[in-house]
């Protein structure tokens, strides 16, 4: 079946525009007409999905997204099955909630990508912003399963209160990174801000550069973990391009022992 594509007619400026519907899980069973015909928000008015994208195909578990949709939010929220290819930017909250298939952003993504999601596999060919994986204000649960690839910089508090899944960043990661993480794994290619694992209890932060630890994690031993190489094969089956030195030794350091403390950070010595 071929994809359902969305040409973007024209961008929202001032407003983002709120599409949760568009999901696998709701064009799979619908022609394009009630594809045309689902709801959006633009503020506090809700308008057709029609009046923003024009449509092609219908009945389809696979959406294509093109034209300026960076300030479109919402883009497969909770969705479970499928593939979304968004050939350009994408705004907040895409993938959250996420429970299966897969989003490809060959752009940007914005804050909270992947918050909180249970299973499917994200993957950025730009950056993301802040708290990508992460857990909404108010919540102790962040991502609980599934797999973000980002090959750009990610922002602030990415992986907070973390409980399983894995992160990948090949860029440079703002400050808490893994901060309050509860279990899971973040591999870091590029340098990491301030505060890394701030908080955490457990969960593995794999960090392939120097990192300026707190005073509340306290080294170990250095050795080459056998998973690491596991890993890194499977990234390279996702086509994950690993540093040189990501199977060599690394330093392991426990904590945050402000916290329960069973949490460790690898650093490549």
């Amino acid at each position: 079946m071929p994809p359902v594509v969305l040409c973007m007619k024209e961008a929202p400026t001032s407003i983002p525009l709120e599409a949760e519907s568009i999901s696998p899980d709701l064009f799979v069973q619908r022609s394009q007409a009630e594809i045309e015909a689902m709801p959006v928000a633009l503020g506090n008015e809700t308008l057709r999905l029609g009046d923003f994208f024009k449509v092609e195909g219908e009945r389809s578990d696979e959406i294509v997204l093109e034209g300026c949709t960076g300030r479109v939010k919402w883009i497969g929220s909770g969705m479970t099955r499928g593939r979304i290819v968004i050939r350009g930017d994408v705004g907040m909250h895409a993938g959250s909630y996420m429970r299966g298939g897969e989003i490809l952003v060959e752009g940007n993504a914005d804050d909270f990508l992947g918050v909180e999601m249970e299973g499917g596999l994200i993957r950025v060919n730009g950056s993301a912003g802040h708290r990508a994986g992460a857990a909404y204000r108010g919540s102790k649960y962040g991502m609980q399963g599934g797999t973000i690839l980002v090959d750009g910089n990610v922002g602030h508090e990415v992986g907070a209160y973390m409980r399983r899944g894995l992160i990948v960043i090949k860029g440079n990661a703002e400050d808490f990174l893994g901060a309050m993480m509860a279990t899971g794994t973040i591999c870091l290619f590029g340098q990491a801000g301030i505060r890394t694992g701030g908080g955490m209890q457990k969960g593995t932060i794999i960090c392939m550069r120097p990192v300026d630890l707190l005073p509340t994690f306290a080294y170990d031993c250095t050795y080459a973990p056998v998973f690491l190489r596991i890993l890194f094969k499977e990234l390279k089956q996702l086509g994950v391009e690993c540093p040189a030195q990501a199977d060599g030794l690394v330093r392991r350091y426990h904590g945050d022992l402000a916290d329960v403390g069973k949490g460790e950070i690898l650093i490549a010595a």
